[in-house]
């Protein structure tokens, strides 16, 4: 369910915008993305898996706060980041 060590440090070493940049908010979108890919395949296997549910719901509003807040700073940087990583909006 969760990433391992390698994919995350690929992550962000492809998100990032400085070398070391492990906070911005398009490397953490993209981390919350995988984790969020991962675990919708979980539950669709296990269905009454409600736990996780709950864990996928909160890790899915938080990646949506972080988008509101690079909307609202910098709407170039938000505009290419749902592009990079295939969201809807």
């Amino acid at each position: 369910m969760s990433i391992t060590a390698e994919r995350k440090t690929a992550l962000i070493s492809e998100y990032a915008k400085a070398p070391g940049d492990t906070g911005s908010p398009e490397v953490q979108v993209a981390i919350l993305s995988e984790r969020i890919r991962n675990l919708t395949t979980h539950l669709q296997t296990h269905k009454h898996d409600f736990h996780s549910r709950r864990g996928l719901l909160i890790m899915v509003g938080q990646r949506r706060r972080l988008l509101d807040y690079l909307k609202r700073n910098d709407a170039g940087r938000y505009e290419t980041l749902i592009q990079r990583l295939g969201l809807r909006r």
